[in-house]
């Protein structure tokens, strides 16, 4: 099983935390914000490489004090193989009158209390730190279905509004494959039918008896207005997300998690054939 390793700095002022602006290639208007984050070279040790990062990235060489807060792991799907994602989390204090000199990558850096952080836009890693560190509104903590079921969904619409189908691809904490499959839905926006692919693999899941769940998919925006980070405010998607809401109350616990596309393939694929069955195609 592949695995990516990354090291994260929790880099504080009180309440506050430190994420950093990303620097910006001529066809992206959208930039994202993120926490100090690295990945592990070879040989390296953890306390290593979250040392280099914070030099590298911030340009300071020296901290207060680096402590080690969580190591989390979770497994998302590449392709027909698993890839394990984990962080391992650091808390950092700096010492008083360092000043942060930002490496080329970023544009500007703030500190925000945990209320603002709705207000940008963070990149998936960050995002899903700072839901697992309790920075942010998450439904339930990652570290309660650590070892839980997770069901991947996925919506398509071919014509945004056009033709659209849901996917699902439900895993069991041992990596056996529990179900998967794929439906039709009509003529809908492609943020209907992501809304209705929760929807639908909620419906699966329960249907299986499963207790503890983490639903995974690769539209952040879905994944950023389940955890509370971000109000559903467009009348079509509210019917479907109350409809979740509805259904989460049968679960002991679950989670609500981001991933690249590429890491959703199967769900993806389920959507996109259930189209094609339909125009018999």
């Amino acid at each position: 099983m592949k695995q990516r390793i990354r090291v994260v700095g929790l880099v504080q002022d009180g309440a506050s935390v430190l994420i950093m602006k990303k620097n910006v290639g001529r066809n992206d208007s959208s930039p994202t914000w993120e926490l100090p984050t690295g990945k592990l070279k070879f040989g390296e040790q953890p306390e290593e490489a979250i040392d280099r990062t914070l030099e590298e990235y911030l340009g300071v060489e020296e901290t207060e004090k680096i402590e080690l807060l969580d190591v989390v792991t979770f497994l998302a799907p590449q392709g027909s193989s698993q890839l394990s994602n984990l962080y391992i989390i650091y808390k950092v204090s700096l010492s008083e009158g360092v000043k942060i000199r930002p490496a080329e990558r970023y544009t500007a850096y703030k500190y925000i209390k945990p209320e603002e952080i709705g207000n940008y836009r963070l990149d998936e890693a960050s995002a899903s730190v700072l839901a697992m560190e309790g920075q942010v509104p998450a439904r339930t903590s990652f570290k309660e279905v650590a070892n839980s079921a997770t069901v991947y969904v996925d919506g398509c619409s071919r014509g945004n509004p056009g033709p659209a189908g849901v996917g699902y691809y439900i895993v069991g904490e041992n990596g056996a494959v529990l179900d998967q499959g794929g439906e039709f839905i009509g003529f809908a926006t492609s943020r209907v039918a992501e809304y209705y692919a929760l929807k639908v693999g909620c419906e699966r899941a329960i249907q299986l008896g499963l207790k503890s769940v983490r639903f995974v998919s690769d539209n952040l925006m879905l994944v950023n207005q389940m955890n509370g980070i971000y109000k559903v405010k467009n009348q079509d998607l509210r019917p479907i997300y109350e409809d979740v809401q509805g259904m989460l109350g049968k679960f002991e616990a679950y989670a609500f998690m981001h991933v690249a596309r590429e890491q959703n393939t199967i769900a993806d694929r389920k959507a996109n054939e259930a189209v094609d069955r339909q125009f018999g195609e």
